[in-house]
C-alpha cells in the first residue's frame, strides 16, 4: 500500500505533537497522579492531647486505610500555632505535609502583628473537619442560673469576677472579650496554659467564670461540678441540649472554634481535590461521625473553595472582635 507524502507528514506531525505533550507534563503533575506514594505528615500545631489530636488521628487513620500510605500526626506546638503553621508553609507544595488549620490561624491574622507570614496567601485550603461551640460556665457558688442573671450579677459586682481562658488571644479569651463588650460588664481575664487548669480553678472557686470548648467542659457541667449558662453558637449543642445560645440574650453573639486542613500554597489542585473528597468521605464514616458528635462537634462538609470562603469569613469576624477588644500580641 502506498502512503502519500501528505499523510506521511501528517502522521509525523501528530507523533511530534504527542512527544512534545509528553515532555510538557510537569514533574509536579506527574507526582500528583501518583499521590500518595510515600508517608504524609499531618502537622498539628498544638501539644498532644485534646480535640485537635482526636480529630486528626480519626481522619489520618481513615486516609491511611483508603489511600494506602501512612498519614502521620506530628505535634509542633508553640507561639499560638505559629511554629507548626510556619513549618508547613516552609515545606514543599507536594501534598506530603499538611496542616491542621484552626481558629488560631484566623485570629492570629489580626491578633499577632508580628506574624511572619500571610496565612491567606501561604496556605491552600483543603477541607473542613469540624466546628466546636464554646460554652460559658460558672462556679456553682455564683447565684445565676442563666445568662441574664449572670450579667446582672456581674454589673452588681464590677471587676469582681475573674473569667478564665486557655490563653491570651485564643477563641476562649476573645469570646469572653466579646461577651464583656456586648453585655457592658467588667470582668478580670485570667489566662491559663490550656483549659484543664482553668476548669480546676473554676470548680474550686479560684475563678468565677470561663469560656471553654464544649468538648472539655460538657461532662463537668452534666455532672453538676460547674454550671453551664449559654453556648456561644447560634444553635444549641447536642451534648448540652438544655443550654440556650448566649445569642438568645445578647442578640448577634456568635463564636465557635473550628478545625480543618490546609497545605502549602501551590499544592497541585488534583491533590487538593483528592484529599478533599476523602476527608469528606471520612466525615461520613459512621464511627467517625459518632466520635465527632461525642465530642460535641459538628462536621464541616464542603469542597475546598467552600472551606476557603469559610476561612476568609472567620478571619474577618475575628478581626472585628480583636479590634473591638483592643487586645493584640505584644512583641
Amino acid at each position: 500500500m502506498t502512503i502519500s507524502r501528505r499523510a506521511l507528514l501528517g502522521t509525523a506531525a501528530g507523533a511530534a505533537i504527542c512527544a512534545a505533550g509528553a515532555r510538557l507534563v510537569s514533574p509536579a503533575l506527574a507526582e500528583a497522579a501518583a499521590y500518595p506514594n510515600r508517608p504524609v505528615k499531618w502537622i498539628v500545631p498544638y501539644a498532644a492531647g485534646g480535640a485537635t489530636d482526636v480529630l486528626s488521628r480519626l481522619v489520618c487513620q481513615y486516609l491511611s486505610e483508603k489511600l494506602g500510605q501512612s498519614f502521620v500526626v506530628e505535634n509542633k506546638p508553640g507561639a499560638g500555632s505559629t511554629i507548626g503553621t510556619q513549618a508547613v508553609i516552609n515545606s514543599p507544595a507536594d501534598g506530603y505535609t499538611l496542616l491542621l488549620t484552626s481558629t488560631a490561624n484566623a485570629i492570629n491574622a489580626s491578633f499577632d502583628r508580628a506574624l511572619p507570614f500571610d496565612f491567606a496567601k501561604s496556605i491552600t485550603p483543603v477541607a473542613g473537619i469540624a466546628r466546636i461551640p464554646l460554652v460559658l460556665v460558672i462556679n456553682n457558688d455564683i447565684p445565676a442560673n442563666n445568662v441574664a442573671e449572670f450579667i446582672a450579677y456581674a454589673k452588681a459586682h464590677p471587676g469582681k469576677i475573674s473569667v478564665g481562658s486557655s490563653g491570651i488571644g485564643t477563641s476562649l479569651h476573645l469570646s469572653g472579650e466579646l461577651f464583656k463588650s456586648m453585655a457592658g460588664i467588667e470582668m478580670v481575664h485570667v489566662p491559663y496554659r490550656g483549659s484543664a487548669p482553668g476548669l480546676t480553678d473554676l470548680m474550686s472557686g479560684q475563678i468565677q467564670a470561663m469560656f471553654d470548648n464544649v468538648t472539655s467542659s460538657f461532662a463537668l457541667a452534666q455532672a453538676g461540678k460547674i454550671r453551664a449558662l449559654g453556648v456561644t453558637s447560634r444553635e444549641r449543642s447536642a451534648v448540652l441540649p438544655d443550654v440556650p445560645p448566649i445569642g438568645d440574650t445578647l442578640a448577634g453573639y456568635d463564636t465557635s472554634s473550628f478545625y480543618g486542613v490546609g497545605a502549602p500554597h501551590g499544592t497541585p489542585q488534583p491533590i487538593v481535590d483528592l484529599l478533599n473528597r476523602e476527608i469528606n468521605a471520612a466525615l461520613d464514616e459512621p464511627a467517625i461521625k459518632q466520635r465527632i458528635a461525642d465530642l460535641g462537634a459538628i462536621a464541616l462538609y464542603g469542597d475546598a473553595k467552600q472551606f476557603g470562603a469559610m476561612l476568609a469569613a472567620e478571619t474577618e469576624s475575628w478581626r472585628k472582635i480583636v479590634e473591638g477588644s483592643g487586645v493584640h500580641k505584644e512583641g
